[in-house]
């Protein structure tokens, strides 16, 4: 379980900006800006940008009292960083439709919740790969992450032909699913 962590000592900590608290606050909500500018036209630097935007316009706020949460910093985080990039994409024309608009379309907080599902499902993968073992583990991200062709897998793996290692690659699937829904059951 994750120690519980206390919004209004963040927010004081930030107001005095104190570097633990800043650090906090960067390692709590990067990732989940990140994957939503990615996900929505951005580049890395646009994401680092708008977050940047965002923790000093929480930091101004939290320093100068006007601050009045009624949501967790995060959802607070995520829905100024969504509108920054929202109105970034309007001025850029990549986008047509107004900001207002989109603001009824998804709620901030359903796409929180989905964004936090699919952490917590990836971080049950990663244990699942984890326990998977080799030469498995080493076969699925030849495969998956680096993109490698079967022939090439099958060199470097020592198997007879591509068809046998992609055979194995099937059985190491299996096995990773079997693990992952194993694991998945736990979490609910």
């Amino acid at each position: 379980m994750k120690p519980e962590i206390n919004e209004s000592e963040l927010l004081e900590g930030l107001a005095r900006n104190d570097r633990k608290a800043v650090e906090t606050l960067y390692r709590l909500n990067y990732s989940m800006v990140q994957a939503f500018i990615l996900n929505n036209n951005g580049t890395a630097d646009d994401a680092r940008d708008v977050f940047q935007e965002a923790m000093i316009v929480l930091y101004e706020k939290a320093r100068d009292g006007s601050l009045e949460l009624n949501c967790q910093i995060k959802t607070y985080v995520y829905s100024v960083c969504r509108r920054l990039w929202l109105k970034r994409l309007q001025q850029l024309q990549r986008f047509g439709a107004p900001v207002e608009s989109l603001e009824e379309t998804v709620p901030v907080e359903e796409e929180l919740e989905d964004h936090e599902r699919k952490n917590e499902a990836f971080g049950v993968m990663e244990k699942a790969l984890s326990h998977l073992g080799e030469p498995c583990k080493s076969l699925l991200e030849s495969y998956y992450i680096q993109k490698k062709q079967m022939l090439d897998i099958a060199a470097e793996f020592g198997y007879t032909n591509a068809d046998n290692a992609k055979n194995q690659k099937y059985k190491c699937l299996m096995r990773l699913k079997k693990l992952f829904f194993a694991q998945y059951k736990k979490v609910d």
